[in-house]
């Protein structure tokens, strides 16, 4: 592949996860107000509107469905089904053996996998996986079409900087987290200034779904 077309396709893939993880923050708060009367915080990231599991959900959507060229909405609904479940699946077994939470649990409905995903949820994501087709795919095309505009380019490149650092700063405060409940002292400054300013009390109202594995 040539250095143009991987930066393209880089790009592109950037762009779907931010766009997924915003509106799959933005369902999770609607889900929850009609679940509970109350906004309440669904945020994956400490800092911004992004739950990720949607992010890597949409690019999974993106990989698959750019490669088989299906036009079928019931072929698209069924394989994206499988293909959201399985990713809600994978990130919640991450999420448990990395930091010893869980940040959903679906043991209460009918039809789960070890409560990480749903029949429920699963068909949740193959209409998402309708709506993605017939809506973001149009998207990426135009994206394309406008990828070298010099103004994209500075979005781009600053939007992806604070990218790394949310998500990087976001991993060591939840590590830390973990190794705080597990009565671990701080090893260097870093880890000072995690307890400081990312304490249990912070984390804990950022992700306020999150349980913990005992």
């Amino acid at each position: 592949m040539k250095k143009e077309k991987l930066i393209q396709e880089l790009v592109i893939i950037f762009w779907l996860f931010i766009l997924g993880s915003i509106l799959g923050y933005i369902f999770e708060m609607i889900v929850v107000l009609f679940q509970k009367g109350y906004f309440e915080s669904r945020q994956g990231l400490i800092y911004g509107p992004f739950t990720p599991v949607y992010g890597m959900g949409i690019l999974l959507y993106y990989f698959v469905l750019s490669k088989i060229n299906i036009k079928s909405k019931t072929k698209i609904f069924f394989i994206t089904m499988i293909l959201g479940g399985l990713m809600e699946y994978i990130c919640s077994f991450i999420q448990e053996k990395v930091f010893g939470t869980i940040s959903w649990d679906y043991s209460n409905l009918m039809f789960n996998i070890n409560g990480r995903t749903s029949l429920l949820h699963c068909t949740y994501w193959g209409i998402a996986g309708i709506l993605y087709s017939i809506f973001v795919c149009p998207m990426i095309v135009k994206l394309r079409e406008n990828l070298y505009k010099s103004k994209r380019k500075i979005v781009t490149i600053i939007v992806s900087i604070f990218m790394i650092f949310d998500i990087s700063l976001s991993c060591m405060a939840a590590n830390r987290q973990t190794e705080r409940r597990k009565n671990i002292l701080p090893s260097s400054s870093f880890d000072v200034f995690l307890d400081t300013y990312y304490s249990d009390d912070f984390m804990d109202k950022i992700y306020a779904n999150k349980k913990e594995i005992i």
